[in-house]
């Protein structure tokens, strides 16, 4: 690995990370590395709106860029999205960043890096998009890679200690909801049946059975779109499921995850909030990969089938045999070993 020279000790740095949820929890233990080794610096962090909650008032990062990337998408709004986009450079580029590091290798988040005129500004090799060519110096990242130790590549390679590695989630007040939620409901797991991909999501009636056997009762959170599937987790359930989909806000999501004795997820980002509090999680996969993507650390269980297609990545799949064929049982006797 090439490593960096820092002539000057950096004072102003900002990270662009936009999305999404799990990905922005897989770059804490970067934000940690980089504070332990520049401690003086303020950091800023680029992220999209909608997911600001997550880093408000985090005692690491000094100010929050919120981006409306999905305005950005959509071409009917090229000219408000131009117009804030100009804005948006000049205001970045009289912050006068030292050190720019782009964590999300995009074709937008490229073009930020390059609006900033930062003298270093640095990202991965194999960023896509093109977005490596706004880069003044390039890491070599890899593919099958856990996403955590692939953004240390570039924390390594600045000079940063990788001997404690953490991930500093924020401090978050306990709303009355969650507060008299937990009251209500004892001990309990928390159940995760959403994921961006339809792919990626095993059954709501399997998740139901599943929630029926357990020893502790479960809350289903999830979004708003989540929240006709919950209420069939819940209906399933026999009583034993609870479901906040589309009851909390970001804040109140991760309080509830935060005090869960375990749970049962999805490839989804609320499982990498609960693997970052050290959670133990089951955690379901079809056609993405663990290895890559699956919770951080040595406590959870994966379960998956023995498919010669997966994980191929798609998005649709006629059969989804990968999801599929994941019992019931296979869920339970992951979560039992995890009571071992």
């Amino acid at each position: 690995m090439n490593r960096i020279v820092i002539k000057k000790i950096p004072r102003k740095i900002l990270v662009i990370k936009p999305s999404s949820l799990g990905d922005i929890i897989h770059s804490l233990p970067f934000l940690y590395a980089i504070k332990e080794t520049f401690p003086k610096a303020a950091v800023h962090w680029v992220v999209s709106k909608g997911l600001e909650g997550l880093l408000e008032d985090h005692p690491m990062v000094r100010r929050l860029v919120v981006i409306n990337k999905d305005q950005w998408k959509n071409l009917r709004k090229v000219k408000e999205t131009i117009s804030e986009a100009k804005a948006l450079f000049k205001e970045l580029r009289d912050e006068e960043y030292d050190m720019v590091i782009d964590l999300q290798g995009l074709l937008r988040s490229g073009l930020i890096a390059q609006a900033t005129r930062s003298p270093l500004r640095v990202g991965f090799k194999e960023a896509r998009e093109g977005s490596n060519l706004f880069y003044t110096r390039k890491i070599k990242g890899g593919r099958d890679i856990h996403a955590v130790d692939r953004y240390l590549k570039i924390a390594k390679a600045l000079g940063c200690d990788m001997e404690d590695m953490r991930f500093p989630m924020p401090l978050i007040k306990e709303s009355e909801k969650v507060k008299k939620l937990r009251q209500e409901v004892g001990s309990y797991a928390v159940i995760v049946p959403g994921a961006r991909w339809k792919t990626k999501r095993w059954l709501p009636e399997r998740f139901g059975r599943t929630a029926s056997r357990l020893g502790t009762k479960t809350i289903v959170v999830g979004g708003p779109s989540d929240s006709e599937i919950a209420g069939a987790i819940e209906k399933e359930s026999g009583g034993k499921a609870i479901s906040m989909a589309g009851k909390t806000d970001l804040k109140e999501l991760i309080s509830i995850i935060r005090n869960a004795s375990y749970m049962i997820s999805n490839d989804s980002g609320p499982m990498h909030i609960a693997a970052a509090f050290k959670i133990p999680v089951v955690a379901i996969f079809g056609p993405t990969n663990p290895v890559r993507t699956g919770p951080y650390g040595s406590s959870h269980k994966i379960v998956r089938s023995n498919i010669p297609c997966a994980p191929c990545y798609r998005k649709n799949c006629r059969s989804a045999r990968c999801m599929e064929d994941i019992s019931v049982e296979m869920v339970l006797e992951a979560v039992r070993s995890l009571e071992k």
